[in-house]
């Protein structure tokens, strides 16, 4: 876990640099021995959290967890780091997974075990930090937003009776952001990540399990979904699909669907001609309370 001198002392430099830097610590490990199904010791066996934190004074006590895209193959910076820095100029701390990937050996539930994980520890660090234990979020790209999108539909409340404090808190985030996910595993996955998550022959019962659009409940939480139409990688169906499951059982989201744009996109900043989603999803985090209204 984080060491509370070192975050104070990351606080306090935020003070002095421009509100446009990146500040965050080191990675830490989520687990304090091997991970679940470890490999080996390597790095690419070793899940981590890094955490972005605002300016000095400006942290609001919302949290959110960030997992990048990159086809469960790779992880894309501009969609981890590159989100952090957005985020934490609305006064969001920011953690950002580097999960297991299926070019590294690894198949489902690795990634899973890693995103519970990462969201029961963001949960235990704001409460020990005096943030907002019901104001924490998850956001993921493509491969990242299938991931995202797996917590949202497969948490569970924790373990009360665990000798690990972190396994005690729940790993449901209390809202989700979805850019361009990849979401079913049927008629329009995305092949590439559908085999580093599941291999060459999933069974049946994995891909049903992991189109997580069949998996939405009225317990699933609120979500914002963005995709472009022109995107060529991950269909939009994806997040159409899911749109009409949240509808179905009830679950507030908002669904923002632009003509133009490909895939991967990130922020407008990033210069990939990505639309305005930044600007819509900070409104939407407001009316969702995750944001005070200016």
């Amino acid at each position: 876990m984080h060491h509370p001198t070192l975050l104070r002392r990351l606080r306090f430099f935020c003070a002095f640099i421009p509100a446009m830097s990146l500040m965050h610590a080191n990675p830490l490990p989520l687990w304090p021995e091997a991970a679940p199904g470890a490999l080996g010791a390597a790095g690419t066996d070793r899940p981590e959290l890094t955490a972005f934190l605002p300016a000095a004074g400006t942290a609001n006590g919302a949290s959110m967890l960030i997992l990048p895209g990159g086809g469960y193959a790779h992880l894309s910076v501009h969609e981890g780091a590159g989100y952090a820095a957005w985020l934490n100029r609305l006064g969001v701390t920011c953690y950002v997974l580097k999960y297991r990937l299926g070019s590294n050996g690894y198949r489902h539930p690795a990634m899973l075990q890693d995103a519970a994980r990462a969201l029961r520890t963001v949960r235990a660090w704001a409460r020990r930090d005096g943030l907002d234990t019901a104001r924490i979020g998850i956001i993921g790209s493509s491969a990242g937003g299938h991931l995202a999108s797996t917590l949202l539909t497969h948490f569970d409340p924790g373990q009360p009776d665990a000798t690990d404090p972190v396994e005690r808190e729940s790993s449901r985030p209390d809202l989700g952001i979805l850019c361009y996910p990849v979401i079913s595993l049927g008629e329009f996955a995305h092949a590439g990540s559908r085999q580093n998550l599941l291999g060459q022959n999933p069974a049946a019962e994995q891909l049903q399990l992991l189109s997580n659009e069949t998996q939405v409940t009225a317990a699933t939480p609120p979500c914002f979904l963005w995709h472009t139409v022109e995107d060529k990688v991950v269909p939009v169906e994806n997040s159409l699909l899911f749109a009409s499951a949240l509808r179905r059982a009830g679950v507030p989201f908002a669904l923002h669907i632009y003509e133009k744009g490909g895939h991967g996109l990130g922020l407008p900043e990033h210069g990939k001609n990505a639309p305005p989603w930044d600007a819509d999803c900070a409104y939407w985090l407001r009316i969702r309370g995750f944001l005070p209204t200016p």
